[in-house]
């Protein structure tokens, strides 16, 4: 294979372990913040042993020229995280993915102002899009279903998504740090952020924690944040911004899959509408940005 055709490989297989991510999370029977920390502490450990064994070099000059950015993203990460998996708790792995991936439209919301980028006709269409597409996702469900707070739980993708654009926004003021180390010190510092309500009230008992929970931690902190973080940014060396874009869209569509796969989860027809219209409008959004 040449290099583009392993960018692309290395690329999809990322996609598919994010999208997984939530099988995973479901399976584990700790906290949201308990699963957040460990998820940064065991990525942080795992990226600083890939980095040894990479030979990374870490530039504490440009680290400290952009600290600031990288605490506030850090908080962002572990805050992200909590959110993302309490959407996981209350509400379907398909409504938790299709409302987190509100992001982009955040990202497109926040543009004029942030990065004074122009907000196009098609830009204004594609957020009105992915709302029609938020309203049927919100309407195709009642409140409470059985063990699920369905309205609950998209809530807190949302924010989660809210939190996500934020990070995004503030990565693109990040200045003369290569992606590898700013992951690396984004999750350090979200580890950090969240060791106080890690231990809040004794903590878990981590030596009382079975061992298939123990092996999904493991899974969620290496594979789908050491790993996956790993092959994101050295297959995006190797591809072009508009690749990236396109083939992100493997992530959702995957996590929904398994949803319906291992976890029973079916989708009804409001909820199928909703996400065509949330992934299809955030998808247009950024083909027209490498237009």
């Amino acid at each position: 294979m040449n290099k583009q055709e392993t960018g692309h490989f290395k690329m999809i297989f990322t996609m598919l372990i994010f999208g997984s991510i939530g099988v995973f999370v479901k399976s584990i029977n700790l906290s949201s913040i308990d699963i957040a920390f460990l998820r940064a502490l065991i990525g942080t450990v795992f990226l600083i042993g890939a980095g040894f064994m990479m030979k990374q070099k870490i530039s504490l000059v440009s680290i400290k020229k952009n600290l600031i950015l990288l605490v506030l993203s850090g908080m962002g990460i572990g805050f992200n995280w909590i959110f993302l998996f309490q959407a996981y708790e209350y509400t379907t792995l398909s409504n938790a993915t299709l409302s987190y991936y509100f992001a982009p439209v955040f990202v497109m919301i926040l543009s004029p102002w942030v990065l004074k980028e122009k907000l196009t006709a098609k830009k204004i269409g594609c957020i009105l899009f992915a709302m029609l597409g938020l309203f049927l996702l919100l309407n195709a469900e009642t409140q409470v279903d059985g063990d699920f707070e369905h309205i609950k739980g998209i809530l807190y993708g949302l924010l989660g998504a809210g939190i996500y654009a934020s990070i995004v926004l503030m990565n693109k003021f990040i200045k003369d740090l290569p992606g590898f180390e700013t992951t690396l010190i984004q999750l350090f510092v979200a580890a950090l952020i969240l060791l106080p309500s890690f231990f809040y009230g004794g903590g878990p008992n981590l030596i009382g924690i079975d061992i298939r929970t123990w092996g999904f931690i493991l899974v969620v902190g290496i594979l789908h944040t050491g790993v996956a973080y790993l092959l994101y940014f050295t297959s995006m060396k190797e591809l072009n911004g508009q690749s990236v874009a396109i083939l992100s869209y493997i992530d959702p569509i995957f996590a929904v899959v398994l949803s319906v796969l291992f976890l029973g989860e079916g989708m009804n027809v409001l909820q199928v509408m909703g996400g065509v219209f949330i992934l299809g409008s955030t998808l247009l959004s950024q083909r027209e940005a490498f237009v």
